[in-house]
Order: C-alpha cells, then sequence, then structure tokens
C-alpha cells in the first residue's frame, strides 16, 4: 500500500495504517503524507519507510512507483486526505493503474462523484469507501437479520450521529481537524451533514436494504461564525413506503460518537449503538426483546466472517477498518486469480477459528455507487434545506 495524507498531525491516516496492518495481509511501503515535502519525510521516518519511498506529492509517487518493477512497487494507494485533495488524486491514481482505497465522502462536490464514477468503472480497478462502521460484526448480523426477514416488512428506520466535539467555536483556535472540516473549500458545501450524516444515511441504507427517495432537512449553525450546519434534523421516506428520521449533530455538548440505530418492521425490530458495538436486540411486542451478542451462539457466516475477538472481549473502531481493507485485499487477491489464498478468519466464541474462501457477498465492502449515495444526500438535504416545500426527491 501506498499513502496519499496521513502525516504525523493527521489524525485518520493513523486509522487508516493500523488497520491496514492488523491482519498481514496489507504493508505500507510507500507514501506522500502532506503537501508539505518536510513533514511527509518526517512521517515516513517515524515509520521507518526507506527515504527514497517517501515522496513529496503524490503526482511523484504514483509516477515513481509505477517505474518499479512488480513486487516491489505498491499495488494499490490508500487516500486519506481532506475532501478537496480527493478527486484529484483518485483520478491521478487511477488512470496510473493503481487500485484505490479512499476515506469518505467520495469527493467534495457532486458533479467530480459523477466525473469519478466513470473513470473508476472503465479503469477496471477495484475500489474501496471507508464507511467504516458498516463493518461491525453486529451491523453485518443486522442486515442478515432483515434480509432473512426477522422483522418483517421494514416501517420505521431512526438513526442518530450526536457529537459534542464543536459545540464550541474550535477550528478558531488552530485545532486541525475542526480548521478544515469546518472550511468550505476543504470539506465541501455541508459540515455535519457530509462528515457524520454521511455515516447514519449509509448505515440505515447497508442494514435494511432500502434506498431513500425524499427527504425533509433542517439544518441550523448554532456556533456563531461558523460556515457550515454543525445540526441536522431530516426526516426520511423510503423506497418501500417506510418513514424515518436521521439526526446528526456536532453541538451536542457531552456527546462522543454515539452513531445508533432503531430498526422497526411488522413483526419486529433492531436496535444496535456504536458505543456498544458488541450488542444487538432483536425486539418483538409479544416475545420481548433478545439480546444477541458478538461471538456467542449460532450468528450469520456475515457476522462470523468479521468477528475477531473472542465473546466478551468488545469489537473495536479500527478493528471495522481492519475489515473492509482485508476484504479489499481478498479482493484483489481474487482478481489476480489467487482466490485460494484469500481466507477469512474470525473467532466464534469457543475459540474455533473459521477460513473461508473470497466470498463478495461475505467479504462486502462499501463502493462507488455508496459514494455517489453519500454526495446525492448531501445534496439533497441542502435542496431541502433551502427550500420553502421541503420535502425534496432524492436524486443523484
Amino acid at each position: 500500500m501506498g499513502m496519499i495524507g496521513g502525516s504525523l498531525e493527521a489524525f485518520i491516516g493513523a486509522v487508516h495504517r493500523r488497520g491496514a496492518a492488523l491482519d498481514g495481509e496489507i504493508e505500507l511501503v510507500c507514501g506522500a503524507f502532506s503537501s508539505d515535502p518536510a513533514k511527509s519525510k518526517a512521517t515516513g521516518e517515524a515509520l521507518y519507510l526507506p527515504a527514497d519511498r517517501v515522496y513529496g506529492s503524490y503526482e511523484e509517487m504514483v509516477l515513481k512507483e509505477k517505474e518499479l518493477p512488480e513486487g516491489v512497487r505498491m499495488d494499490f494507494v490508500s487516500i486519506v486526505t481532506p475532501n478537496h485533495v480527493h478527486f484529484p488524486a483518485a483520478k491521478f491514481v487511477l488512470e496510473n493503474g493503481f487500485h484505490l482505497v479512499m476515506d469518505k465522502p467520495i469527493t467534495l462536490t457532486m458533479e467530480e462523484a459523477k466525473a469519478l464514477k466513470p473513470i473508476i468503472e472503465s479503469s477496471g480497478l477495484l475500489f474501496a469507501l471507508t464507511h467504516n462502521y458498516t463493518a461491525y460484526p453486529m451491523v453485518k448480523e443486522a442486515r442478515h437479520l432483515v434480509r432473512s426477514g426477522a422483522i418483517g416488512k421494514i416501517r420505521k428506520v431512526i438513526v442518530e450521529y450526536p457529537q459534542g466535539w464543536l459545540s464550541q467555536l474550535v477550528e478558531a483556535t488552530g485545532q486541525k481537524q475542526a480548521s478544515w472540516r469546518t472550511d468550505p473549500a476543504r470539506c465541501g458545501a455541508a459540515g455535519g451533514v457530509g462528515d457524520i450524516g454521511t455515516h447514519a444515511e449509509n448505515l440505515a441504507e447497508y442494514i435494511t436494504g432500502l434506498k431513500i427517495t425524499e427527504l425533509c432537512a433542517d439544518l441550523t449553525i448554532f456556533v456563531e461564525g461558523r460556515q457550515l450546519d454543525d445540526d441536522a434534523n431530516i426526516l426520511l421516506r423510503f423506497d418501500n413506503g417506510a418513514k424515518g428520521v436521521l439526526h446528526d449533530s456536532q453541538i451536542c455538548n457531552g456527546e462522543e460518537n454515539d452513531l445508533n440505530i432503531r430498526i422497526y418492521g411488522e413483526t419486529g425490530g433492531l436496535k444496535w449503538r456504536q458505543m456498544e458495538p458488541n450488542t444487538l436486540e432483536l425486539t418483538n411486542q409479544e416475545n420481548g426483546s433478545r439480546i444477541i451478542r458478538t461471538g456467542v451462539g449460532n450468528l450469520s457466516a456475515h457476522a462470523q466472517a468479521h468477528t475477531r475477538q473472542p465473546a466478551g472481549h468488545p469489537e473495536g473502531y479500527v478493528e471495522t477498518f481492519a475489515n473492509i481493507y482485508r476484504n479489499f485485499a481478498f479482493a484483489l487477491r481474487a482478481k489476480w486469480g489467487d482466490e485460494g489464498n484469500a481466507t477469512a478468519t474470525g473467532n466464534l466464541g469457543n475459540e474455533h477459528t473459521i477460513s473461508t474462501g473470497y466470498n463478495p457477498e461475505i467479504h462486502d465492502f462499501p463502493g462507488v455507487d455508496d459514494g455517489l449515495r453519500g454526495m446525492g444526500f448531501i445534496q439533497t438535504v441542502l435542496k431541502s434545506a433551502d427550500s420553502e416545500t421541503k420535502w425534496t426527491k432524492f436524486e443523484i
């Protein structure tokens, strides 16, 4: 793997590196870690990379790695920069023949996302987008339960992502993460909606298998001096007739990263919280609730393939990135005709380890269409918030 972005000052780059390395499938061999060559060099030194594999720009990295022999050069690139770099860097990487993993959202604008999709599709290269919350074992189990009819036809979806870290004007202090995430030039036209609202949207559609068709949005900037939304309250309509509520906020003082979802069908319901990721609740009006725990009992193959720890040990945030990177590595091996060497390992709670050949249905990861849905969500929310009629058709 080669990495674009992710200097020592960055947050998400280190998370990607830890996740990618967790299974021993992927090795970081080079990087252009910052637009500042000195910062890139310092990051490479801290990561014990050879000096000649640490580059001053992503263009230099891609072109020089391309000249190296197969087996030495990088096989794929991970882009972990602020949003405004995503499109030009992704386009350059793909047009020079490298597979790609990228942090979400896919691009700065919908126009860029629409331009990127045909580049990905015509290249024949693999592309993954790190909507990482879909990679928790209990999220996989929830998706399986919905598909198997355990809660019947879905009627109601409530998904929330409250944070409190931007309850004050933190960006004015020079805090790096706050500075770019609240800057339209680097983040895009939406603030909290683009940063965490897209995670909520993606999680709801992933688990339910439904698509949002219309929404009604109310956006607010509560912190004086801020340029982008820090609170959103959105009503949803889904393609099967279900209704929903999506709330994201970065000014909920005292909240951490409490992404949570409740799904109610004709015969039951499901509840899951990211801050208690090992627990999934299956509800039923007549029989009461059933607690489902990671690594315990007869879980679906989908959940088992993404379970890493014995029962009672929390499956964490870094492991969700690891699941996406591992599945991406399996897909690369399969693409190279080496499918027999791709194995998925998970602990079933009874310390029995399973190994399974690559299966795209089980070893799934988000892709370009998820990215387009995310940009469509941002676009539709902004349009609805500015509209007098409010209810706005979801369009890509």
